[in-house]
C-alpha cells in the first residue's frame, strides 16, 4: 500500500518547509517534493493550460507560472478549474513515488503544501507541519517573492491559517526562531521518528 511510511511535511507558504526538507534530506530521509512534481506536470499540460486560460501563460513550451498564478490566486473559479485538472496527474505520479519509497519499509516525506486544503485527497495519517507566525509568513513572503502586501496576504488567504494546521499536526517544528533553533526543532523530531519506527 502506498504511503504506509509517509509522513507529509506541509505548513503555510514561506513558513520554511523547503528549509526543514533540506535538514531531513541531509540527515538521510527520503523527500516527495509535491511543487517539483507540480511544475513538471504543469509544464507538460502547457498546451491544455494555454487552451484553458490563453497562449499568454504559455512561452517555449513552459507555463509562465508567475503570470497564472496572479490569475488564479485573484479568481476562485479559474483556481477551481487549474486543481481540476492538475490535481488528479500529480497524485498518480506522488503516489507511484511513495510506492517505490514504502517497499524500503523505512520513514520518508511527502512535501505537500496543500495537506489539509485537499481534503485528505491523499491517504497519509501523520503530519509534520512548519510553524511561524502570520506575521512572519508575510514578511518573508514579500521578502522571498517580491510580493506586495496585498498579492503576499492573497496567496497566503488562499491556504488555512497556519495556526489550524498547527492543531491538526502529529509533529510541530516551531520555526519563529533562527537557524540554529529550526535545526534543533528538526534534530528534535527526528529522534521521536527514529524512536517510533
Amino acid at each position: 500500500m502506498a504511503f504506509e511510511y509517509a509522513i507529509v511535511l506541509t505548513g503555510g507558504i514561506s513558513t520554511g518547509k523547503s528549509t526543514v526538507a533540506k535538514i531531513f534530506a541531509e540527515q538521510g530521509f527520503e523527500i516527495i517534493d509535491a511543487d517539483e512534481v507540480a511544475h513538471r506536470v504543469l509544464d507538460a499540460q502547457h498546451l491544455k493550460i494555454a487552451e484553458l486560460f490563453g497562449d499568454q501563460f504559455v512561452k517555449e513550451g513552459k507555463v509562465d507560472r508567475k503570470a497564472l498564478g496572479a490569475v488564479v490566486f485573484a479568481d476562485k473559479e479559474k483556481r477551481k478549474a487549474l486543481e481540476a485538472l492538475l490535481h488528479p496527474l500529480i497524485y498518480d505520479e506522488i503516489e507511484a513515488e511513495a510506492a517505490r519509497l514504502d517497499a524500503l519499509k523505512i520513514p520518508y516525506l511527502v512535501d505537500i503544501p496543500l495537506f489539509f486544503e485537499t481534503g485528505g485527497r491523499y491517504p497519509i495519517k501523520r503530519s509534520l507541519v512548519v510553524y511561524t507566525t502570520k506575521e512572519q509568513q508575510l514578511k518573508r513572503l514579500m521578502q522571498r517573492d517580491g510580493y506586495n502586501t496585498q498579492n503576499a496576504q492573497q496567496r497566503i488567504d488562499a491556504q488555512l491559517p497556519i495556526d489550524e494546521k498547527r492543531d491538526r499536526a502529529t509533529y510541530v517544528i516551531d520555526n519563529t526562531g533562527d537557524l540554529a533553533h529550526l535545526k534543533a526543532e528538526c534534530d528534535r523530531v527526528i529522534g521521536e521518528l527514529k524512536s517510533e519506527d
